[in-house]
């Protein structure tokens, strides 16, 4: 295998955000583009200090993956990427392309050595472990199984809708306890940096008093005009959802849809870390 120039330390200081930059590509591997983004203020900005109250991942699916063997052939592989919501940062997602698109050029022995130096430097990036799957062309069939989601939809709710930026206060309950099932592809949030729309469908598993499903899909629609990470707003959903609504049980998982060769998936529950990496249609 070739050298590389890996081993330096990744600098979680780096003053600007690349995703509003012109950055120049990386024709050989580079671990230094990755730049890390601290969980910590928007947490403390929805109530959170210390102790989680969930746990959970963020799933990354990325695309457009690529490296040369040890005889300078190109290998086209797609990757699962699972960040523990645990760990100190997230990445941003511009880094994570570049960081991605630097292994084109690079001669790797084989795909596990690609994994476990991308798994390395991830991890020392958002100070967690984090786990990679590559996945070459005979195991694609596994990331491109579509399935809807599971559940009933709000999306056929006949509501007047006023509101475009985040309102906890359209959630309410009756008195009923139910356990239900329930999603929407109405979810718009829009990047902090860019101000490009990004757009998920988002499922929500709760048990408890029974959640108002106007004012449900009222609140989902809420987040039109916010600004925020995926992993910022489906956070934020979940402290929202456990604030006006007390479930005994809740999960919510938001799937975006694909932008640059990687979709964002993140899932928080109170209640086991159960969830499937299944492809929606439109990702």
């Amino acid at each position: 295998m070739a050298h590389h120039p890996c081993e330096k330390s990744i600098n979680p200081c780096k003053k600007s955000i690349p995703l509003g930059e012109s950055i120049i590509h990386s024709k050989n591997y580079h671990p230094d583009h990755l730049f890390p983004v601290g969980r910590a203020r928007t947490r403390e900005n929805i109530g959170i200090f210390q102790e989680l109250p969930f746990s959970g991942f963020d799933i990354w699916n990325a695309y457009e993956i690529s490296w040369l063997d040890k005889r300078g052939k190109p290998q086209a592989a797609m990757g699962e990427i699972l960040f523990p919501c645990t760990s100190k940062n997230i990445v941003e997602s511009k880094s994570l392309k570049l960081y991605l698109n630097s292994f084109n050029q690079s001669r790797f022995e084989s795909p596990e050595r690609v994994a476990v130096l991308m798994e390395k430097d991830l991890s020392r990036c958002t100070e967690g472990p984090v786990r990679v799957d590559i996945l070459l062309p005979d195991m694609f069939l596994r990331m491109m199984k579509i399935e809807n989601p599971s559940g009933e939809s709000l999306d056929k709710l006949d509501i007047e809708v006023t509101q475009y930026q985040v309102d906890p206060s359209l959630l309410f309950t009756g008195q009923r306890r139910v356990s239900e099932r329930l999603f929407s592809n109405l979810l718009r949030t829009n990047c902090p940096v860019t101000g490009q729309p990004d757009w998920g469908t988002v499922m929500i598993d709760y048990t408890g008093r029974r959640i108002a499903r106007e004012g449900l899909l009222a609140y989902i629609i809420s987040f039109r005009e916010h600004t925020g990470f995926h992993e910022n707003c489906v956070e934020r959903m979940f402290m929202d959802i456990m604030e006006r609504c007390s479930p005994e049980k809740l999960s919510v998982y938001a799937r975006f849809n694909r932008r640059g060769g990687i979709d964002i998936n993140p899932f928080r529950t109170n209640c086991g870390e159960v969830f499937s990496n299944v492809r929606l249609a439109r990702q």
